[in-house]
């Protein structure tokens, strides 16, 4: 479990470098990361419940408070392809020695280019939306 904690944290520490993938909502700091579930050691796709797959995607939604803990939110969203064909999201949550994921898989047919629409609320506020664009492709 150990070696989950630090694999997310350091794909969530990681954003940074790649370009500040992340959303201020309100008080909430939504941190985001698309990859794909071949990336995962099996241990650590078993420990989540992700299937390994060439052709299987992974969104990571992480929001986090004001004060940078991780906040109670619900998660939900979906992806659409250019050619308006809508994927829906089930997002599970992964809680692990204080870090919360939001952990969500989605087929990967071919290269292309989905839009992201996730929404995100936190105790009894109203749910928050955000959109990103991801180019995914399946490994090779």
């Amino acid at each position: 479990m150990r070696r989950l904690l630090t694999f997310l944290a350091c794909l969530v520490l990681a954003l940074p470098a790649f370009a500040e993938q992340v959303k201020r909502l309100g008080d909430l700091q939504v941190h985001y990361s698309v990859f794909n579930s071949s990336f995962l050691q099996p241990n650590v796709a078993q420990a989540v419940g992700v299937v390994r797959s060439k052709a299987q995607g992974v969104v990571n939604i992480v929001p986090l408070d004001a004060s940078g803990k991780p906040a109670n939110a619900t998660v939900a969203g979906s992806a659409k392809n250019l050619m308006g064909q809508t994927i829906p999201l089930t997002f599970k949550r992964v809680v692990e020695e204080g870090a919360v994921y939001n952990l969500a898989q989605f087929p990967i047919e071919g290269r292309e280019t989905l839009t992201f629409s996730i929404q995100v609320q936190s105790g009894g506020e109203a749910p928050q939306s955000f959109d990103f664009m991801q180019e995914i492709f399946p490994d090779e």
